[in-house]
This record gives structure tokens, sequence and C-alpha cells, in this order.
């Protein structure tokens, strides 16, 4: 039985680093996860020895759901469906997720951890891209770089106030897939 309820203690600490990093980014306070999931601190630590194993655990989560999305684009017979769904999916990401680029992207050690699926990820962009291209649906002389740039340009709106991010970072990615469409 002690297994089990540790388990379930494992599971609530993940659930609750979860929202609250992607909801505040990556510096929420231990003892506030451990609030949130309903465990003692002591429990969190013994799950969790340090900040950096929580935070890995739950980027691992967070850059699989990022595989399997662009696993799913990969499979879309639509190449402009395909694409603008990538970057339609990234910037829900930049709303609903903070911690999830700010490991990435930010300070700290955390993205060279996941170079190898960065790569992938890179790598299936550039695939999207040349579909897009070939089908003819982007404009004449956009390649995999503009559309970096647009992604970099929705990432850089991350930081602002939650009332206001959803609504501009949604605007700027209908810009940016406007500005690529043929």
């Amino acid at each position: 039985m002690r297994r089990a309820d540790a388990r379930s203690n494992r599971d609530r600490v993940v659930v609750a680093a979860r929202e609250a990093f992607a909801a505040a980014g990556l510096e929420v306070p231990m003892r506030e996860v451990a609030r949130r999931a309903g465990v003692g601190v002591a429990t969190l630590y013994r799950h969790f020895p340090t900040r950096t194993d929580l935070v890995t655990t739950v980027l691992v989560e967070r850059i699989d759901d990022c595989g399997v999305q662009m696993r799913r684009a990969l499979d879309d017979p639509d190449p402009w469906r395909a694409l603008s769904a990538t970057v339609r999916g990234f910037a829900e990401r930049q709303i609903h997720d903070r911690a999830l680029n700010e490991a990435l992207l930010g300070p700290g050690g955390f993205g060279a951890a996941f170079e190898e699926e960065r790569r992938e990820h890179a790598r299936a962009l550039t695939v999207l891209v040349s579909r897009a291209r070939a089908a003819g649906v982007l404009r004449d002389g956009v390649g995999v770089d503009d559309v970096r740039a647009g992604l970099l340009a929705i990432a850089s709106l991350r930081r602002l106030p939650e009332a206001t991010s959803a609504r501009v970072i949604g605007r700027v990615a209908d810009l940016v897939l406007a500005g690529l469409r043929a």
C-alpha cells in the first residue's frame, strides 16, 4: 500500500509542478509546488531531491508532447494545415506554458539536456516548410529561417501580462501566417 501512496504523491507533485511552472515559470518556490500538490515539502524532496530533478521531469513530458505534435504535423497530408497548426501550437504554448521556452531558450542549463529533441523538432520544421514550399502555399522566397523568425517573434511576447498575452500572441501568430502564405 505504501508504494501506491508514494506513487500517488509523486504523480501529484508532477501535476502541481507542471501547472505551477506553466503559469508562473520555473522559479516557483518548491514550497508552493508542495502546497499545490497537497504534500509536505519533505515528501516533495524525497521524490525530487533538487529543483533540477523536478524541472527535468516536467520538461521531459512537455518535450514529448511537442514531439507528438510535430509527428502529427508531419503525418498531415495538407502542407499548409500542417505548418499553420505547428505555428499555432507554438503560439498556444507561449500563452499557456511559460516554463517550456523559459527552460529551453532562457538562461540556465536545461536547454542542453534536450539538444537532440530540439534538433529533431528543427528537422521536422524544415520538412514542413519544404513540403509547403513544394505545394506552392508559401510566398516566393520564404524558407525555414523565415518561419523560425516568426516563431521567435511569437516567443518574445510570452512575458506579456496574462490578460493581454492570449490576444496579442494569437494576433501575431495570425500575422506571421499571413506573411508566410502565398
